[in-house]
């Protein structure tokens, strides 16, 4: 990842409400519609040979009920018989059976190393879908949930080897030509991993285009890209305009590269490696009011061939009519004016900065610029060591009324902790094939994805402390790339106590967010609302302004869910047998 920008996630602070009081629960009926369905749901349980966490988060928690973002209230499943089912509601009291717009061409119960079925819409005319066997299948659908307009036709079929389930595909056009990119994920076995599972998982990236020979034209593979990793990514999702790629997973993900560009990558480590053992740049010190800063200069440096320009936020040193030594944005402001430099006896450059305000420490002096090495002087040292000190003792606990008393583990609790705590965000480039941006999301434990808005990159929500923040990628603004756009307050503590949760969901216009156990449950938890009747604090004295309702809905099956989808208005339910409607907002 050398090269690459290190970024953060900055949430909105009008977005935060640091006075959230908790979830009511509320007794306010939900209207629960359900529909039997004439074939049971083609679900694929996991084999003895995949065995591994992989298997189960890629396959074995796999949504079977897809749904169609461009168009309202539209679902869609695979039955046992291959048929692609459709559910378009309208009017909840008027439920017509779901009705079948398209069938795969081959016989599922056949194959016996088969995956799931898999769909997603590209598109508000284009589908991508997988039979499991490992065929990819283009579908030009027309207007999708209207019988009238939809018809499902193959513009592409082709065998792309082993078994994958669709994680993302996106439908452009560039320089007039129309592709799809698809994302295909694969658990493959790993003869060479002797230590770990023995599996590693791809990403193969797929784009197909028209292509037009003398007056025909049809579908055909114009790429091929592959990525691996070592677990499978919580998100992947290919940008709107086919250019990039976002991935969020525990372990990092690279390119698959031909030999060449193996020798060019071990050219480029070699590199990194003989720079590593060159001595820092220049060494720099620091105390709450200034940074000095000392470059060693060649013998045959005078003071008329030094040049050291200071402003506000910046800093250069240049020798001669070489490029700059020293050049970039510093951390924080100085008072430029007052900044000087001398050259030492021992032929060292030693330069002083003011800043501009009174800081303990400055991370870095240079932003991004790794060439020089901090200096911590004895008070420094003794200091970190002091404030450190309540963390450790010979005794356990000696001073409990102390301001800082020692941290206790075991006042954690359990829904605090989670397994993967180093994830990271990662955004590749379509050409270089590099990762350009990175994100490290240490605790910011994943949640779920959810679209918003069709025509934009899947959302993701992440954990940040007790709240759930919900974040919208913006491939086409650099300087924004990742927009927090609502927030979910403390449901990254509420899911984390639900041990049998299976599926998370939000719906589009942030209204209210769900989880859904195995078996039955279903949890929603409403935005806070202003309240129609006065309510008083009892512990405060004081009057609350509005309440967060939390509901909880029991399904009547014995069938665990094996899907689970959020609209504005709605919930979608699938188990093997039945689909269940929970009303959670009016149509208004």
């Amino acid at each position: 990842m050398a090269g690459a920008a290190h970024c953060t996630l900055q949430a909105k602070r009008l977005l935060l409400d640091p006075k959230f009081e908790g979830y009511k629960l509320s007794l306010e009926p939900l209207a629960c519609y359900q529909l039997g369905l004439d074939a049971a749901v083609a679900e694929v349980k996991l084999r003895d040979d995949q065995y591994t966490l992989d298997h189960m988060r890629a396959f074995g928690m796999y949504n079977y009920l897809h749904l169609d973002s461009w168009y309202q209230d539209n679902v869609y499943y695979v039955d046992q018989f291959g048929r692609v089912m459709n559910l378009s509601v309208t009017l909840d009291t008027a439920l017509q059976k779901p009705r079948e717009v398209f069938r795969l061409p081959i016989d599922l119960t056949a194959y016996d190393n088969r995956l799931c079925a898999s769909i997603h819409f590209s598109s508000s005319t284009w589908v991508t879908l997988s039979d499991g066997t490992g065929r990819l299948y283009l579908i030009k659908s027309g207007k999708r949930g209207n019988s009238a307009s939809e018809k499902w036709e193959i513009a592409f079929n082709e065998e792309l080897g082993s078994p994958f389930i669709i994680a993302h595909s996106v439908s452009f056009v560039k320089s007039d030509t129309h592709a799809v990119a698809v994302l295909l994920l694969r658990v493959e076995k790993d003869e060479q991993d002797a230590k770990g599972s023995g599996f590693h998982i791809t990403l193969e990236w797929v784009t197909i285009a028209e292509i037009s020979k003398e007056g025909d034209h049809r579908y055909e593979i114009f790429k091929k890209r592959v990525l691996q990793g070592k677990s499978v990514p919580h998100y992947a999702a290919i940008e709107p305009s086919g250019d990039g790629l976002m991935i969020v997973s525990y372990k990092p993900f690279k390119f698959m590269q031909d030999e060449d560009d193996k020798l060019e990558e071990n050219d480029d480590a070699k590199a990194a490696n003989e720079k590593k053992v060159v001595d820092p740049l220049y060494y720099w010190q620091q105390t709450e009011d200034d940074v000095t800063i000392t470059v060693h200069i060649p013998q045959d440096i005078t003071k008329d061939d030094i040049k050291v320009r200071f402003s506000p936020d910046n800093i250069s040193v240049t020798l001669k009519d070489q490029p700059p030594l020293m050049e970039g944005k510093l951390h924080s402001s100085v008072d430029h004016e007052s900044c000087t430099w001398i050259i030492r006896e021992s032929k060292s450059l030693e330069i002083s900065l003011i800043k501009k305000n009174e800081e303990p420490q400055w991370p870095e002096l240079i932003v991004g610029d790794t060439r020089g090495e901090f200096i911590m002087d004895s008070s420094q040292c003794s200091e970190i060591a002091e404030s450190l000190m309540h963390l450790t003792s010979e005794v356990m606990n000696p001073n409990p009324e102390k301001e800082n008393p020692p941290c206790n583990a075991q006042e954690l609790e359990e829904c605090d902790a989670f397994l993967e705590d180093s994830a990271s965000l990662c955004r590749f480039d379509g050409d270089t094939l590099k990762v350009t941006h990175v994100i490290n999301l240490g605790s910011n434990q994943y949640l779920f994805s959810v679209v918003v808005d069709p025509r934009e990159m899947p959302c993701f929500c992440l954990r940040h402390d007790v709240d759930a923040l919900l974040w919208q990628p913006h491939s086409d603004q650099p300087e924004n790339m990742w927009e927090h756009i609502a927030t979910f307050n403390a449901l990254g503590y509420v899911q984390a106590s639900k041990q049998d949760k299976k599926f998370m969901a939000c719906a589009p216009d942030y209204s209210y967010a769900a989880l859904c156990e195995c078996l039955r449950r279903v949890f929603i938890y409403r935005q806070p609302t202003p309240l129609s009747t006065v309510l008083y604090n009892r512990k405060e004295g004081r009057q609350v302004g509005q309440v967060a309702k939390q509901l909880v809905a029991t399904l009547e099956a014995n069938d665990p869910i094996l899907g689970f989808q959020a609209t504005s208005e709605r919930l979608f339910v699938l188990t093997t047998k039945t689909l269940f409607l929970i009303k959670v907002n009016s149509g208004n």
